[in-house]
Formats: C-alpha cells, sequence, structure tokens
C-alpha cells in the first residue's frame, strides 16, 4: 500500500469512525474506489487504524475514563456480547468484509435511522449523564453493538439507536457509544494483530503508522463537532446519507 493511499484512509476512517455511517463500510468502499485489493493485510490495516480513532476517544474523555471505575465496569459488560460474538463468528465476520454487504446494510441502518427519529422523543426520565446508565442498559446498547459485525452497519449507529430505544437522550447515547468503542476497538485490534503479525512487512507498517497517526487527529477534530451537533440535530441527515451512499454504489460502483 502506498503512504498516500493510507493517508487518505487515514482520513476516511478518522471522520467516519464515530459518525453513524460505518467507518468500516466507508473503508471498505473507498478502498474499493482506490483499486486496493481486499486481502487480510488490507483487512487488517482497516482494523488497526480504528485504534487511532479510539486513542482520539481516550483523549478527548480521559477524565471520564480515567476516574471512574464504575463506569469502566458498565462498559466492560457493554462489551461482552461482541466479545462473545465476535470471537466465536470471526472468519464469519471477515467473509461479510464486501462492498455489496455494506452497500445493503447502509441503505437499511438508513431507513431505521430516519424511522426511528421520527417517533423518537426525548423524556425527562431519559439518562442525561454517561454515568448514569445502569448495567442492564450497558448490556442492552452492547446486544445492539454486536449487530455492527457486518460491516455497513456501524458500531456507533447501532449504539445510538439502541441507547435511544433503551431511554438515553440523544448526547449521552452518542457519549457512552464513543466510550464503549474503546474496550471494543482495543480488543479487536489486538485481536487481528495477533492472527496476523507474522504477514506484515516494513512498508505494511509504514502505511499503519501513517494511517494510525492521521485517523487520530481527524478523529479528534470529528468527536468534538459531533458532541455540539447532537445537542441541536436529529440524526435523520445521516440516515438519508447512509441511504444515498448505499444506492450510488448499487448502481455506479458494483
Amino acid at each position: 500500500m502506498q503512504l498516500l493511499d493510507a493517508l487518505i484512509l487515514g482520513i476516511v476512517e478518522g471522520i467516519t469512525e464515530f459518525l453513524p455511517v460505518s467507518s468500516t463500510g466507508h473503508l471498505i468502499l473507498a478502498s474499493k474506489l482506490m483499486g486496493i485489493e481486499q486481502t487480510e493485510i488490507h483487512k487488517t490495516f482497516e482494523v488497526v487504524i480504528q485504534l487511532g480513532s479510539i486513542l482520539a476517544v481516550m483523549f478527548a474523555f480521559r477524565d471520564k475514563i480515567f476516574s471512574n471505575i464504575q463506569l469502566w465496569k458498565k462498559l466492560i459488560v457493554g462489551f461482552f456480547p461482541t466479545a462473545v460474538l465476535g470471537f466465536t463468528l470471526y472468519k464469519t465476520i471477515k467473509s461479510l468484509f464486501a462492498p455489496q454487504t455494506v452497500a445493503y446494510m447502509l441503505i437499511i441502518g438508513g431507513i431505521v435511522f430516519i424511522v426511528i427519529e421520527l417517533f423518537y422523543k426525548e423524556r425527562e426520565h431519559h439518562v442525561v449523564h454517561v454515568e448514569e446508565v445502569s448495567y442492564k442498559q450497558a448490556f442492552m446498547i452492547g446486544l445492539f453493538q454486536s449487530l455492527a459485525m457486518v460491516p455497513g452497519t456501524s458500531r456507533s449507529g447501532a449504539t445510538i439507536i439502541g441507547g435511544l430505544l433503551i431511554g438515553l437522550r440523544r448526547k449521552t447515547a452518542t457519549e457512552f457509544s464513543f466510550l464503549l468503542a474503546v474496550p471494543t476497538m482495543l480488543a479487536a485490534t489486538a485481536y487481528d494483530i495477533l492472527k496476523n503479525y507474522h504477514s506484515f512487512r516494513l512498508d505494511d507498517i509504514q502505511a499503519l503508522g501513517v494511517g494510525f497517526f492521521t485517523a487520530f487527529i481527524v478523529a479528534l477534530m470529528i468527536i468534538r463537532w459531533f458532541i455540539s451537533f447532537v445537542k441541536r440535530h436529529t440524526f435523520i441527515s445521516f440516515g438519508i446519507y447512509r441511504i444515498i451512499v448505499g444506492v450510488v454504489f448499487l448502481l455506479v460502483v458494483l
């Protein structure tokens, strides 16, 4: 992989990791447009550079992450469903990394977002702060997160939808989604590296470094913007975007 390719994919990852549009899906589609083959090494690259985005979350939410043991326990509970299913279905999940799957899941997820937002209303009893999320709610959000193992679904999209459905406010659901990404993506990255480290060459490591650093910088900017966005807007615009991108790829690219 050329370093310019890694730079572009790092930008794509940083922008899309925490928006409900599927970062993995966009990386697969971007790679398709750039003519990059979906080899095992490239699939691992797409997972590993997500660690840059996760470190951006740890930096942005460092006060919550490094000072609240109870919150960490809830994040582990939320991570548990994905950990179990991800470990047992690893090969099946990897086989789904294809542009067609991404396109269909983008469309389906977009429709779901629009429908839910048309009926969702914030109530007084809805959870306001991530520290107030219960263990039961954390586990249920984790179940939604496990759906995102299908590329194109969007991990952040699935967890935000789950949060809205079980009584979290938009901002709270978004922040919990960000925080839940930390144990989830750290584990996914470590697992992929352990399974594929022997296949990496020096050029691959350089490309990983470029993609990793780029994703970190871009994600840090997106996190701050997105938190501000959800305070004033619904997620309908993202639902529309998902549908448009999915349809365009089905009609033009695939």
